[in-house]
């Protein structure tokens, strides 16, 4: 072999896999989706995580870029995953809380299957799609994963299920493959990530979307290769009313999450089409009391930062620079902009897209856009309503309001209503209109909630 010849293929060899040249067109990118479901801010290695080890997401923060200033659409599973499907505000289709456990009022519920949803608009642009994990968007056959457009689904319906035995809260079996109930052994994440390698092996050769949908670290706080002590914390209480689980117990969850992650970034390289994929990593609220948010105030079910703003990473190579931190405010319903527009799979004018593409700000064509954010929910029976405007947020928690730069005191410590009053007012000026749009197109569609 010729020296330079020699040389080239010692450099070639040295290059990581994801990033050496790939067979495939570019132009339309596999898309790999990972939602945790739960997860704190600042329970990974790249958020500050000391005593969880996340070394693949780290790698994936390492080789992308990694959002400071990300939120979810809603404190509450349903109604962020319910934006993530079609890119828009939850609340146009009635989704403001989660929905309930089969025979609670409220759990006829769901996500209507218009034809517009993520997964219906990339199978039409010829990509393969698969939903494995959650779904909680449901549970009629009208609001299935396949109903949506997913080719092939494979986890559970409900909100969250029992990682050794795959039972509800009702002790009813919620473990699903396309429409049919099925039962199998072992533990909840391990079954996601090989469900979810299996269909990245068989659809390599093709365009895919594949929505990697992890119920962890969701209680029940059961750790994994433990299953003669699932049973103690198979509620998020004992029978005596104290709190089940343990920091090390949500440690391992989010552990072994992370192992699967890693399952799926090795099954990439493997096939060679790492480089032509485009990977992110979302959660879908903030964590619960097991979790750490620091600096971040509160938790899941509220509005405040610790329970809407969450981790997010994208990858991309040789279209998202390695390496980069973004302090761009995103939220859940860009992804789907985003990922439509990676595939070539543009969404039409009717109805419009809330969300928006990010791939031009993180690969520097565009600059940084301002975003104007809301939400609205109801903890508890008590309201709570959020803007964000840059740096601004405004926050109504019951009948208290409060104003913050949250960009120089993320950890909403310093209430500065009194001394921006006019801020106050235009932020809720806008809230109002919002409302006023969106509850108008529910009722429109018949899907205000009473």
């Amino acid at each position: 072999m010729p020296r330079c010849l020699f040389v080239f293929v010692l450099l070639l060899l040295s290059v990581p896999a994801w990033a050496r040249p790939q067979a495939a067109d570019a132009s339309r990118p596999n898309v790999v989706l990972i939602m945790t479901d739960d997860l704190g801010w600042a329970d990974l290695g790249s958020y500050g995580a000391q005593d969880i080890s996340t070394p693949n997401l780290d790698r994936l923060a390492r080789e992308g870029v990694r959002f400071t200033d990300f939120y979810a659409n809603g404190p509450l599973c349903t109604p962020t995953r319910a934006a993530l499907m079609t890119g828009r505000y939850q609340q146009r289709y009635g989704l403001d809380l989660a929905i309930p456990g089969p025979g609670s009022p409220g759990a006829e519920l769901g996500l209507p299957a218009d034809g517009r949803s993520l997964p219906k608009r990339l199978g039409d642009a010829g990509y393969a799609t698969a939903l494995v994990g959650k779904w909680h968007l449901g549970y009629k056959p009208e609001f299935s994963p396949n109903a949506h457009g997913f080719d092939y689904f494979f986890g559970l319906k409900g909100g969250f299920h029992d990682y050794y035995h795959h039972y509800d809260a009702y002790q009813r079996p919620d473990l699903w493959e396309n429409d049919r109930p099925v039962r199998q052994e072992g533990y909840s994440t391990d079954l996601i990530t090989a469900r979810a390698v299996g269909f990245i092996e068989k659809h390599a050769g093709r365009p895919f979307f594949i929505d990697v949908a992890y119920n962890a670290p969701h209680w029940p706080f059961q750790r994994p290769d433990a299953p003669e002590a699932a049973a103690d914390n198979a509620h998020p209480q004992r029978a005596d009313g104290s709190l089940a689980g343990t920091r090390a117990d949500y440690a391992a969850m989010v552990e072994r999450m992370d192992r699967g992650v890693g399952e799926l970034l090795h099954a990439l390289d493997r096939l060679g089409i790492a480089g032509n994929t485009l990977v992110i990593f979302t959660n879908d609220n903030g964590g619960e009391w097991l979790s750490s948010s620091a600096p971040l105030f509160h938790r899941k079910w509220t509005l405040w930062e610790g329970g809407i703003r969450v981790p997010t990473i994208l990858r991309w190579p040789g279209r998202i620079a390695p390496g980069q931190v973004s302090a761009q405010v995103g939220i859940t319903m860009d992804l789907t902009a985003t990922i439509l527009e990676a595939a070539g799979a543009p969404a039409p004018a009717d109805p419009h897209l809330d969300g928006i593409d990010w791939i031009p700000v993180l690969a520097g064509r565009e600059p940084p856009v301002e975003r104007l954010l809301f939400w609205r929910t109801h903890t508890r029976n008590r309201p709570q309503t959020a803007v964000r405007d840059g740096d601004w947020k405004l926050l109504v928690d019951g009948h208290q309001a409060f104003l913050f730069n949250v960009r120089a005191d993320p950890g909403e410590r310093n209430d500065l209503a009194y001394r921006y009053p006019a801020i106050m007012e235009r932020l809720r000026r806008a809230h109002a209109e919002w409302v006023k749009a969106v509850d108008s197109e529910a009722a429109r569609n018949g899907a205000l909630r009473p």
